[in-house]
């Protein structure tokens, strides 16, 4: 029997984000989740060194590589549409779990237990995986947030509201890691690459 799971993934490439913005450049799901691994490990690393935590960095990078798959069959849903009331948030949940359903079936009957956690949280994971998908959450976040500040750079207003939403977004979250890296490492977006050298 074939196992099209990593078949279905190599289509992440495919789906781009952003559908109702007009971007400079688009973003896909494949982007996004690399984006948003790097900066899920980097909190991670924040909380671990300078807030007293003890989280497990590179399984906290492997969420954020995984965690938007499922969009391969549900597509990107825009957040206004995605959160507009309980209905369709809760609708699109179950959405999301069949699409989640769907991919784990593609492999091996021994490999999906160990697959099914990293496609989304699990409603009896352990805290120490809740602390992890709640640093990726707020890694997604920080991605949008980076996409915004780029194409404001490139003189696209489109996304200025989209950015102020993002940045109280992060800010509600009041986790110290959040705060630390807008404070230290989210200035240098704003900069030209002769800057960053």
């Amino acid at each position: 029997m074939q196992n099209q799971f990593y078949s279905m993934l190599a289509r992440m490439k495919l789906i781009n984000r952003w559908g109702l913005m007009r971007n400079t450049r688009s973003e896909n799901i494949s982007e996004h989740s690399l984006e948003t691994a790097m900066l899920a490990h980097c909190l991670a690393v924040i909380r671990n060194t300078y807030f007293g935590g003890n989280v497990n960095a590179e399984r906290c990078a492997l969420l954020g590589v995984f965690h938007d798959v499922t969009e391969i069959i549900t597509g990107d849903l825009p957040t206004p549409v995605k959160y507009y009331n309980p209905e369709i948030r809760n609708a699109y949940k179950e959405v999301e779990n069949t699409a989640k359903n769907k991919l784990v079936s593609m492999l091996p009957d021994e490999m999906q237990g160990e697959f099914r956690p990293l496609l989304s949280p699990e409603d009896d994971c352990s805290d120490e995986e809740k602390e992890l998908w709640q640093l990726v959450k707020a890694a997604d976040k920080l991605s949008a947030l980076v996409k915004c500040i780029e194409e404001r750079a490139t003189g696209n207003s489109d996304f200025l509201s989209a950015e102020k939403a993002s940045m109280e977004s992060l800010r509600e979250m009041k986790m110290p890691e959040v705060d630390y890296f807008i404070e230290k490492f989210l200035p240098s977006y704003d900069c030209t690459l002769d800057e960053q050298t």
